[in-house]
């Protein structure tokens, strides 16, 4: 009778320890404004706050992921535990795109639209240019 009251909470125990947490299956689709996929854009995942804190020797860890989009302009990220992220995206000849996003799905699929940059102003005009030779 002992034995099987204490085999009985042993497994219990086990099968606790092995329960999943929920997670999620993160892709990320960049293009650019006129639809066409961006390659090679650097994707950036960090976590704000997880229904489960992730701990490795007492601490809590955190977690930070950069991946490059692929030739489709498509970034696929590990499973992760849900919660907030905040998802950076840095690609050359685009402005950089970031958002605070919340993901309780089995699976997220990520749409970003890059936009080109924008002009610059100065208040100094051509002139103050220094990397041209000064002419006299």
């Amino acid at each position: 009778m002992k034995a099987w009251a204490v085999l009985t909470l042993f497994l219990l125990g086990a099968v606790m320890l092995l329960a999943k947490h929920p997670t999620t299956a993160i892709q990320v689709q960049v293009k650019n404004q006129h639809g066409a996929p961006v390659e090679r854009a650097a994707v950036i995942l960090d976590f704000l706050s997880t229904h489960r804190q992730v701990f490795k020797l007492g601490r809590r860890e955190p977690i930070h992921w950069e991946v490059r989009t692929n030739m489709e302009g498509i970034a696929r990220f590990p499973s992760i535990p849900q919660g907030t992220i905040r998802v950076q995206v840095i690609a050359k000849d685009y402005q950089t795109f970031g958002k605070k996003i919340d993901v309780d799905d089995p699976q997220k699929t990520i749409d970003v639209k890059l936009n080109p940059p924008q002009k610059q102003y100065t208040i100094y005009g051509p002139s103050s240019d220094t990397s041209e030779p000064h002419k006299q």
